[in-house]
């Protein structure tokens, strides 16, 4: 069972369920937070979400071992369509509880909330 309210589905992704950064935000605390962007992403304007695990989407396929299948997973990125991608192939290599995080970065910032940006 979710732990989000208000998952939508993705247009582009059918087996993608997406989260408001509103959700994230509340939850983030109960969330293994994956970011797939480049590294230089991280640390430029949009920043990073402090404590998210960073794995480049390009690099997901060998590093899909690292998630805990026990954990709600929630995929970042810029704007929400790599993670989607990222979402996609968690969700075909059996992990249940994942989802895409709506307008990613660019939505979590539009909202203020805090960033890390080292």
């Amino acid at each position: 069972m979710s732990i989000f309210k208000n998952p939508q589905q993705n247009p582009n992704h059918s087996t993608v369920m997406d989260i408001p950064v509103d959700e994230v935000q509340e939850s983030k605390d109960q969330l293994f937070l994956v970011d797939v962007r480049r590294p230089d992403e991280l640390t430029g304007e949009l920043g990073h979400i402090q404590g998210v695990k960073h794995i480049v989407l390009d690099e997901l396929p060998q590093k899909i071992d690292e998630l805990p299948k026990d954990q709600t997973i929630v995929f970042v990125c810029r704007s929400g369509a790599r993670s989607g991608h990222a979402t996609e192939f968690a969700k075909e290599s059996g992990f249940s509880e994942v989802y895409n995080m709506l307008g990613g970065m660019i939505a979590w910032n539009e909202k203020n909330y805090p960033v890390e940006k080292e």
